[in-house]
């Protein structure tokens, strides 16, 4: 089940549609406004766990939140060149989202902290099913799959506890379904 999953969440049609150049601008920049939102949800969330890890974690997550923040910066820069309203209502898969990032926050950090990896692996191998050369979304993907992206991906694998953890990491795998569905339904 969670090798679909993993399959799932990343080379979902969203994807396909960027690699191949066929998604229209309504849907990527749905899909943009509503990641924007969730990557200040993600901020939230992992700064509250850089604030309860233990020491040797510390740099990776702290490192991660200067990211995030910079991440924020870009998307921001990224509307104004699209001309696109950031200020959307936020969708139900974003809301759902930002429900299980509130509840792991209440989570041993050991949970926490593989979630959060689960979430930037799926993010860093989705984006990477999406590369191509010829596709208008090139910078988009390049952004995404940049090389310090994935070294902090494999930092955050070294944190996390994949044993015990299954359950889990269908959840956030089955959220990463919803949140590329709802790119191209519009809810």
């Amino acid at each position: 089940m969670l090798d679909e999953l993993w399959a799932a969440a990343t080379r979902h049609r969203f994807l396909a549609h960027v690699r191949d150049g066929t998604i229209t601008d309504a849907d990527f920049d749905r899909w943009l406004v509503q990641d924007a939102v969730f990557v200040a949800d993600l901020l939230t969330f992992q700064a509250r766990l850089l604030a309860r890890a233990p020491r040797p974690a510390q740099a990776t997550l702290a490192g991660g939140c200067a990211a995030l923040v910079s991440e924020l910066d870009w998307f921001d820069q990224q509307a104004a060149q699209r001309g696109i309203a950031m200020d959307q209502p936020v969708l139900p898969a974003t809301s759902d989202y930002r429900k299980l990032l509130q509840r792991l926050d209440t989570a041993p950090y050991d949970t926490a902290v593989t979630a959060l990896w689960v979430i930037e692996q799926v993010y860093l191998l989705a984006w990477t099913t999406a590369a191509s050369d010829s596709s208008p979304y090139r910078e988009f993907v390049e952004h995404w799959t940049d090389p310090g992206f994935a070294g902090y991906v494999r930092a955050l694998e070294e944190l996390a506890t994949r044993d015990g953890h299954d359950e889990l990491i269908a959840e956030v795998l089955s959220h990463e379904v919803a949140f590329w569905d709802m790119a191209l339904t519009g809810g």
